[in-house]
């Protein structure tokens, strides 16, 4: 047992850095504003039912005989009733359910080349979608009534929201057109004969508040699944010269045969001698669309951009979402492929050489650890590989150092020195070293007896600066450790025998990891640039044009954190290192040789699936919840359930690479309520620190030890996920 004591001050404080609030407050803010987008994308996108000619069937003593028996234009104080019909040979062409922007265009295509004005209902989401169809239907001389902002059934609704309703609307079209309307037709209307008290309700309501229905005589069922030419032709011509109101549709559905109807429908009539007219011609109006005032067109205009906004952002969101889904997918299958390939090399025998029988140094830095550090030298002293055990004890305060110097073991030696942090200890260790292999693992860490063995045969080829190995997850009761359990092995046993493939492994875990001498030699050692040091080195070393390779039989066994703040404070220091690594290393993109190749393949990974997507989660989950209200829940519930199989037949997979049970794959759906909101929560913690340049201490985790205890009963064989540092 050799002992050095370089200690001269007592190890400075930990600061406990906490991300400051505004920033928090600044993503809650961005959350909500996004929330508020798809609401109001979602309320505007409101599907609804088509409308059809329907008979009444309520009572009708309400309705004044003068509507019964009248027109179907429509005018009411709830006192006193009036209509107008259309006269002989007249025709009004109304359109009900647009502006659409494949539909409308044509139907205005053919009402142009026959010079036929026009009256067009229009739901004001559809306006404000759309205004600048709205423009060249009032440019093009056709009226334009309201048709409500959603096309709800009115008569159900109360007053507020027909009043909303009917607002939001005028507002729409002032803001599209800068112009208002006068007339009006109820969702779901259809001729007089329909005309009952429940719907005359609606009609006197508005009457009061100074709108003129209009209803139709003839609908041209367009509508109608199969409905031909000829169909709509025959339901639209009157009988006997008679006039007519005449209904189609230029939204609201499949239109496609609407125009071409109407190309035969006005030529037709036109030939009978009938004359096309509008409401206010019928009316003796001078316009049913006035200009609308000042203060109308720039709360329209705030209601159209708004819209205008929701539509935009929900669209190319929605395209982001197709895009990362489709990448997920296909790095997933190049994965499990890379795996696959990894797991049939690692079977070949002699697949690195000769036997690779020096003796190596195993470098274990140690801050507090007196929990675990006997069980970690233990195991070490235990190696079937001669290995030379150097402890350095980082100004512990707890008696790590005592601990490790009364277990008497002949090769171990302590090295005691100020608290300067994880890298300064490790390079301490490595100067002390005489060995070309150095084993770096964590203090709370223990190693099987073949592990370092098995860790450091790749090293018989020269190329190779340094090898990773399958750091496991021993304590594995609860819900956090199995979780954690779970991540490890999809990260090693897929993932990490992937990136050896590709040749741009981004971190040799600080758990178990082992490096050539000469490499660490090259890059200076360790940085403490970086949060991540595990990450910083192994960048450096792959640019310095050694590969970097992934031993899966390597096995080392680490006590997991078993409380949200303990895994928040780990996965914190992670995140954040992982990000610094990446900022420091970010000239390897433009690179050429081995430098690039990593840049290129490993920095474009970690921004792209650790980075990026992750910072994305939380907007998925707010569109999930979008998707089930405003879209089709089945297909949005069906898309989630089938990256759901995807992700359980890749950790199926992954267990069944590492010979682990399949017992916690359960947990997996559960894990997407819960671990990984968290994760993406400690990644946008990371990122709002990152922007604000914060540094952190060691941020050591409360350890329950008894390492030797749990292996017991753990299971020998398996693999783990993310790089435990």
């Amino acid at each position: 047992m050799a002992v050095y004591d370089t200690k001269k001050t007592r190890p400075a404080p930990v600061r406990r850095i906490k991300v400051p609030q505004p920033r928090w407050i600044v993503f809650a803010v961005l959350i909500s504003l996004f929330a508020s987008i798809l609401l109001v994308n979602g309320l505007v996108q409101g599907e609804f039912t088509q409308d059809g000619a329907i008979e009444s069937t309520s009572q009708t003593s309400n309705v004044p005989d003068e509507a019964l028996t009248g027109g179907p234009i429509i005018q009411t104080d709830g006192t006193t009733t009036t209509t107008v019909s259309a006269g002989s040979k007249q025709i009004v062409l109304t359109f009900d359910d647009g502006p659409d922007p494949e539909y409308t265009p044509e139907i205005l295509a053919v009402l142009a080349e026959y010079d036929v004005p026009a009256t067009f209902f229009m739901i004001g989401s559809e306006i404000s979608k759309y205004p600048d169809l709205v423009q060249q239907v009032v440019a093009e001389g056709h009226e334009i009534g309201i048709h409500t902002f959603t096309h709800p059934e009115l008569s159900s609704k109360n007053d507020w929201r027909r009043t909303v309703e009917m607002r939001e609307t005028q507002l729409a079209l002032a803001g599209a057109a800068g112009v208002t309307s006068v007339i009006f037709r109820p969702p779901y209307s259809s001729t007089v004969a329909a005309l009952d008290d429940t719907n005359w309700s609606v009609i006197a309501e508005m009457g009061e508040a100074g709108y003129l229905t209009v209803v139709n005589d003839l609908d041209s069922r367009d509508w109608e699944a199969g409905v031909t030419n000829a169909d709509i032709v025959e339901a639209v011509t009157p009988d006997d010269g008679e006039g007519a109101i005449l209904l189609f549709h230029d939204g609201g559905g499949d239109r496609s045969d609407t125009a071409e109807a109407l190309a035969t429908v006005i030529p037709a009539l036109l030939a009978e001698g009938y004359t096309f007219t509008t409401v206010a011609a019928l009316s003796g109006m001078e316009t049913v669309n006035p200009a609308a005032t000042t203060d109308e067109r720039l709360l329209g205009l705030s209601l159209v951009g708004a819209v205008q906004i929701a539509k935009n952002t929900t669209t190319w969101f929605a395209l982001l979402l197709i895009g990362f889904g489709v990448l997920t997918v296909a790095r997933l299958l190049l994965m499990l492929v890379l795996g696959r390939r990894h797991a049939r090399r690692s079977r070949r025998p002699g697949v690195w050489g000769e036997p690779y029988t020096q003796p190596v140094t195993v470098v274990v830095p140690a801050y507090n650890e007196k929990e675990c550090i006997a069980d970690t030298v233990r195991s070490l002293a235990a190696s079937t590989h001669p290995v030379r055990i150097i402890v350095v004890d980082d100004g512990s305060t707890d008696g790590t150092a005592e601990i490790a110097e009364s277990l008497g073991f002949a090769d171990v030696t302590v090295i005691w020195q100020p608290n300067s942090g994880k890298p300064a200890a490790l390079n301490t260790g490595i100067a002390a070293a005489d060995t070309d292999v150095v084993v770096m693992m964590d203090g709370d860490t223990v190693f099987e007896p073949d592990t370092v063995r098995l860790l450091v045969q790749p090293f018989a080829d020269s190329r190779i600066g340094a090898v990773a190995g399958n750091a496991k997850v021993a304590n594995r009761k609860g819900l956090i450790a199995l979780w954690q359990h779970i991540e490890y092995v999809v990260g090693f046993s897929i993932d990490r025998r992937a990136y050896d493939v590709m040749q741009c492994m981004a971190t040799v875990p600080g758990a178990i990891g082992a490096f050539r001498r000469e490499a660490l030699r090259q890059v200076d050692g360790l940085s403490d640039d970086t949060l991540a040091e595990d990450t910083d080195l192994t960048i450096a070393i792959i640019r310095a044009g050694w590969r970097v390779v992934y031993e899966e039989q390597a096995r080392a066994w680490t006590e997991a954190p078993t409380t949200v703040r303990q895994l928040w404070k780990q996965r914190y220091r992670w995140s954040y290192g992982t990000m610094q690594a990446m900022w420091k290393h970010r000239r390897a993109l433009t690179d050429k040789g081995a430098s690039g190749r990593f840049g290129r393949r490993g920095l474009l990974n970690l921004l792209l699936f650790q980075t990026l997507m992750p910072l994305l989660s939380p907007l998925i989950d707010v569109f999930l919840v979008y998707g089930l209200f405003f879209l089709d829940p089945l297909q949005t519930a069906l898309a989630w359930l089938a990256m759901l199989a995807v992700q359980m037949i890749s950790t199926v997979y992954a267990f069944r690479l590492d010979s682990e049970s399949l017992r916690p794959v359960w947990l997996v759906p559960l894990q997407q309520f819960v671990y990984r909101q968290l994760m993406y929560l400690v990644l946008i913690q990371s990122v709002l620190a990152a922007i604000g340049g914060i540094r952190l201490g060691w941020q050591k985790l409360n350890r329950a030890g008894g390492l030797s205890a749990l292996l017991v009963s753990a299971p020998r064989r398996g693999g783990a996920g993310t790089t435990d540092r």
